[in-house]
């Protein structure tokens, strides 16, 4: 079966690089004055987008945002996105492998699952400022390479993720330890769900992953996404339906098959009951 064209970090341009799987791009350098526009496709690394000042679009599975300025976009390893934005845009983009977040960097490593399940932050200038500089010394670290730079580089990443969580945090209903445990297991489910969709569909299989009962996780998400396990679980395989459908020209067995349905039939009632759609159907309105 087809696969959604996926990028991978050592097919980009050789630009500054920090223990061969992390990069930072200045905007104004990459772009050259043209736009920049990236078709719909996937990476295999994290994909990390800073815009001082910006204009264009940004479809990030199947969600469209308008790129502004003072803003971030926060992509993981395997979600779909296509990106157009203007030549005179003004930022830095970011990319590193999984691997950059090795066992022994568990503080960066937690910080960035909390960060990346959200893709989009909006600050406001004022608080946008810290942002700018945190991002240009990070810039200038790794292209200067002076004594102990990979330190200060991961200590900048530090500082970035927490500034990004604040601001999460800043909109979360009465923020508090509580709230704050939630969201964290939130996002470990969010995680799980990901990453094993095609194999696992039952609320019970990723509630004992994480040691919690169906209640609990039903508790949790009904709190902060206002949905139930079950119509997150959906959600997702619709959603990896959508991708297979409009990144790739796989025949509608061949994606049911991959999503973990012998019965292709069921699938395709399944995903008209979720979209108004058949696969076919919303693969020809929208491809």
């Amino acid at each position: 079966m087809k696969t959604i064209p996926v990028r991978h970090l050592d097919d980009t341009q050789t630009t500054p690089n920090l223990l061969g799987n992390f990069i930072i791009k200045s905007l104004p350098e990459m772009l050259g004055g043209k736009d920049m526009i990236h078709e719909l496709h996937r990476h295999d690394f994290h994909f990390i987008l800073v815009l001082k000042k910006g204009s264009g679009t940004h479809e990030i599975d199947f969600i469209n945002y308008t790129v502004t300025d003072y803003s971030v976009f926060m992509i993981r390893p395997g979600q779909v996105h296509q990106l157009k934005i203007k030549s005179d845009s003004i930022g830095f983009m970011i990319q590193f492998n999984s691997e950059f977040c090795s066992p022994i960097e568990k503080e960066l490593c937690t910080l960035l699952q909390k960060v990346g399940t959200k893709n989009f932050y909006q600050f406001q200038k004022h608080r946008f400022k810290k942002i700018d500089v945190l991002l240009s010394s990070i810039f200038d670290e790794s292209k200067n390479k002076q004594e102990e730079y990979r330190e200060v580089v991961k200590s900048y990443l530090r500082i970035f993720f927490i500034e990004l969580i604040r601001l999460r945090n800043k909109n979360l209903p009465q923020s508090n330890n509580k709230n704050l445990y939630a969201q964290e297991r939130l996002e470990e489910f969010l995680q799980l769900l990901e990453t094993n969709i095609t194999s696992k569909k039952q609320v019970s299989q990723y509630a004992d992953m994480l040691n919690l009962s169906n209640y609990q996780l039903n508790a949790i998400t009904k709190q902060l996404v206002g949905k139930t396990v079950s119509e997150l679980i959906n959600d997702q395989i619709i959603l990896e339906s959508k991708r297979y459908l409009l990144a790739t020209f796989n025949q509608i067995n061949q994606i049911a098959y991959h999503l973990g349905y012998d019965d292709v039939s069921y699938f395709i009632r399944f995903f008209k009951k979720h979209t108004g759609y058949s696969p076919e159907a919303f693969r020809n309105n929208l491809k």
